[in-house]
């Protein structure tokens, strides 16, 4: 054991994904870029149950899961309960579905993604989420648009808007 060793960590995270692999390659990329998994969980009911117990930094969240909530669902419930930003991951283009997202959290990163992606938006997301509790503490009645937040959030959830 290393005594006295300090490891630094950017922050805490917690990933929801129903394909155990995927769950664990994202695992992977996230201590390669110096994060700490706080959980993994599958279903979104235990994604809200791991977000009260661990309160990470961030929810990485696959929008279709196992269980009677999906990943929007559960979102909804961890943003207003705990004040968790949520970064989405989908593999899904599907309209309807990215609207909703729009609507609900602060980000969204398409599979497959690699480090460099997946890094890019974590900050992002942290980032806009502290500017938020920021305005908010500044401005209490300021309302606040996630729509409009997560319009402009990664290059990522761009793409899957088409030709203008």
């Amino acid at each position: 054991m290393n005594k006295g060793v300090i490891i630094m960590v950017k922050g805490r995270i917690l990933v929801v994904e129903d394909e155990h692999i995927v769950s664990m390659g994202i695992q992977i990329m996230l201590k390669n870029l110096g994060y700490a998994v706080t959980g993994i969980a599958s279903s979104g009911e235990e994604a809200i149950s791991k977000a009260k117990s661990t309160r990470p930094d961030l929810v990485l969240m696959d929008i279709m899961l196992k269980g009677n909530l999906n990943g929007i669902e559960a979102s909804k419930e961890i943003i207003a309960r705990l004040d968790i930003p949520i970064l989405y991951l989908t593999a899904c283009s599907d309209r309807k579905i990215l609207e909703q997202v729009w609507n609900t959290g602060y980000g969204c990163i398409v599979k497959p993604f690699d480090e460099t992606d997946l890094e890019r938006d974590i900050e992002i997301v942290l980032a806009r989420h502290r500017l938020d509790k920021t305005d908010v503490i500044k401005s209490p009645l300021k309302p606040q648009n996630n729509s409009e937040r997560l319009k402009s959030t990664s290059g990522s959830l761009s793409s899957l808007e088409g030709p203008k």
